[in-house]
């Protein structure tokens, strides 16, 4: 991924061939939001002060030459809910949804995180554009195919055409779980494939690969993982994990031109 500065804000980007969406992971600098959320907080359910998350808002879209009444969010429950949005929706929170496609230039997708996994889809064909929110909960639940599904219904999207980026998110090494969540997790993924490895008798859990696992199996190839890992640097990014639950959340935005 690209590392981009411009106003006093940082965020990552995918390359790819083709690319007409604007899309950002914006890091946790530049914004106002004092410790423990220091410092573009977007979360507003974290405990900071709501005048800090709307001043964070607003240089976010600052950043983007958007206004805030063409963003759509959703209300993330770590669940396999997917809704299509469109410009009826903008400037609304999606009630209990952690995907959102659309094919509506201007539309923009906002969604935020602290450890689980961003997942961008884009659909070049049909011009088509998802955002989802997988923590174990929701690759357990399966909601990265349950996006690909959905774009199939609603736009033709064959997922041969899908491009996938996986966006930052706590990696393996600092992932520490119970055998529980590691067979929720390998009951989704195909015969052979894990993405768990135990040692000195702690399991440890690979999100970005279980993601990355289910998007194949679906028939999803074009798949990049950013590498980047939130627990092990929160100088850059939120991690609910190595902040010990006391922290902000990140956007991931992105829309059609």
């Amino acid at each position: 991924m690209r590392r981009i500065e411009q106003d006093g804000l940082v965020w990552y980007a995918f390359d790819g061939p083709g690319f007409d969406f604007p899309h950002a992971c914006f890091t946790r600098l530049g914004g106002v939001s004092a410790a423990p959320w220091a410092a573009l907080n977007l979360g507003h359910t974290v405990g900071d002060d709501p005048a800090a998350v709307e001043e964070n808002h607003r240089r976010m879209c600052a950043a983007f030459d958007i206004a805030r009444a063409q963003i759509v969010s959703p209300h993330q429950v770590h669940g396999r809910n997917v809704v299509r949005v469109g410009v009826q929706d903008a400037g609304r929170v999606i009630p209990a949804t952690d995907a959102l496609i659309t094919d509506a230039p201007g539309v923009a997708l906002l969604l935020r995180f602290a450890d689980c996994t961003p997942i961008l889809f884009y659909d070049p064909g049909h011009r088509a554009l998802g955002l989802a929110h997988a923590g174990w909960r929701g690759v357990a639940a399966g909601i990265a195919p349950a996006t690909v599904a959905a774009m199939q219904v609603a736009f033709g999207t064959s997922p041969a055409e899908v491009w996938a980026g996986i966006g930052p998110t706590i990696g393996p090494q600092f992932y520490s779980v119970g055998v529980e969540v590691v067979q929720a997790i390998q009951a989704t993924l195909p015969a052979g494939v894990t993405a768990a490895a135990c040692r000195n008798g702690q399991w440890y859990l690979d999100l970005a690969g279980a993601v990355a696992a289910q998007l194949r199996a679906v028939g999803v190839s074009q798949i990049v993982n950013s590498g980047l890992c939130t627990a092990g640097r929160v100088d850059e990014w939120y991690s609910h994990r190595a902040e010990n639950g006391r922290t902000g959340r990140f956007g991931v935005l992105a829309m059609l031109k």
